[in-house]
């Protein structure tokens, strides 16, 4: 049986079951999903964006789906007290695909904005996702009956933080189908934290795709952190629309995981609108992360800056395609775009793919990657003075991939992470006193 039948079959026979417990604007676009996926089914590593990911076997297993929104006995606030030190932000919590918290003024579930503000789903909600030509995007939004709206009314600007914690909660192997809708209007300005943690010791399937509109004079700064488990496998589509001096900031940084794909599209609408993508990835053992990227100049005068770095080691598998693409109108273009990768161990393998398409004749655009191993002469100097090889090994990957962390304009972030990152070469998880996610 082809791995998207069950999906098909999944649809047809529990409609019903899944409209019920779902919203009207959710529900209304379903049927053009369904048909979206039934007609092209998972894409083969045949199809240039995922020839660096099996698709059909990551979705092959038999994953249980709640359907029937049951709920899942979590409190999260009671098994997660993580923060980051000294940095004061408010908390929303999906347990799941579904959102456990109060809403907050800026934030609320699907349901909630379903009565309270329809017209904000109604006009943005599935406006970005590709769902004509991407499966992931398809699946997700047939089968989705909840999500995360954030919403930033013109001219407000979010005083603190937002973090998003994204708990994976089961006993048995779970499929989750998480969805984000993210507005910031003319002139708002928010920054976002989302940390993805799995609780318990079982196979996860994750679905997210997240939409995301930043009008025009808006800023985003957006930090995306994944620390599950090696039984999880992540597939994340995100889709930005910037507007004319829009400025967004989307930051990935996957320090431990089973299998991760990341598609990240940006469509630059609007003149001076400015965008930076950065990616940070550690792996080893058998972990696999492919990070798949699209920043379209679509006008003129606008700028984009793209770094993503990969440390490798073990049997670990990494993988970077990322294509700027220059329309004819986007004349005044700058862009940016590095991958440089780390290969820390005989067996570890890293695909890199950057690409530029450019049909205008005024613009400066520059790519390059690069792929290396650690430089004996770099190890042999340190351990002249005393330094032992792991301890060496360690800092030369900590020195390599710091430049992205580098780049978070949130100093109290930045420097958790440089944490994070020295703890994660070093073997360990990170342990925070009080949370049972880190047990």
């Amino acid at each position: 049986m082809r791995s998207e039948q069950q999906y098909i079959d999944l649809y047809e026979t529990q409609r019903d079951l899944i409209c019920r417990h779902s919203v009207p604007v959710l529900n209304d676009a379903r049927a053009a999903a369904f048909a979206a996926f039934s007609r092209q089914g998972f894409p083969t590593q045949k199809v240039e964006r995922y020839k660096y990911t099996d698709v059909a076997a990551a979705f092959a297993p038999d994953y249980g789906v709640n359907l029937a929104r049951v709920n899942i006995p979590v409190n999260p606030r009671e098994i997660f007290t993580c923060d980051v030190p000294n940095l004061s932000t408010q908390t929303a919590y999906i347990v799941n695909d579904s959102p456990a918290f109060e809403p907050t003024p800026f934030a609320c579930s699907f349901a909630q904005a379903a009565k309270d503000c329809p017209h904000i789903l109604e006009q943005y909600y599935n406006r970005l996702a590709a769902t004509s030509d991407d499966a992931i995007a398809a699946l997700n939004t047939m089968l989705a009956q909840d999500g995360l709206l954030v919403y930033v009314p013109r001219q407000q600007r979010m005083e603190r933080p937002l973090q998003i914690v994204n708990i994976l909660r089961s006993g048995v192997p779970t499929m989750v189908n998480r969805r984000v809708l993210i507005v910031l209007e003319e002139g708002a300005d928010a920054t976002l934290l989302c940390c993805d943690h799995a609780m318990d010791n079982v196979d996860f399937l994750t679905t997210q795709v997240v939409e995301i509109f930043c009008g025009a004079n808006a800023r985003l700064d957006m930090y995306e952190l994944e620390e599950t488990h090696t039984l999880c496998r992540r597939f994340s589509n995100v889709y930005i629309h910037a507007d004319r001096n829009a400025n967004v900031s989307h930051n990935s940084i996957t320090l431990y995981n089973g299998q991760t794909r990341n598609t990240t599209d940006v469509h630059l609408q609007g003149e001076y609108a400015e965008v930076t993508l950065n990616g940070c990835v550690v792996a080893d053992k058998n972990q696999r992360v492919d990070n798949n990227t699209l920043i379209d100049h679509a006008v003129g005068h606008c700028t984009s800056h793209e770094l993503y770095k990969y440390v490798v080691d073990d049997t670990a598998v990494g993988a970077f395609a990322g294509k700027i693409l220059v329309r004819p109108d986007a004349q005044k273009t700058a862009s940016t775009e590095t991958n440089a990768n780390l290969c820390a161990s005989p067996d570890a393998r890293v695909y890199t793919q950057p690409m530029l398409e450019i049909y205008a004749d005024d613009v400066k655009c520059s790519h390059g990657s690069t792929v290396g191993v650690l430089d004996e002469a770099s190890l042999f100097y340190m351990r002249q003075r005393g330094i032992d090889e792991a301890e060496a090994r360690m800092l030369l990957k900590f020195a390599f991939i710091g430049q992205v962390i580098d780049e978070i304009r949130l100093q109290p972030l930045r420097d958790r992470l440089h944490h994070l990152v020295e703890k994660r070469f070093r073997g360990e998880l990170n342990k925070c006193t009080g949370c049972a996610l880190c047990k």
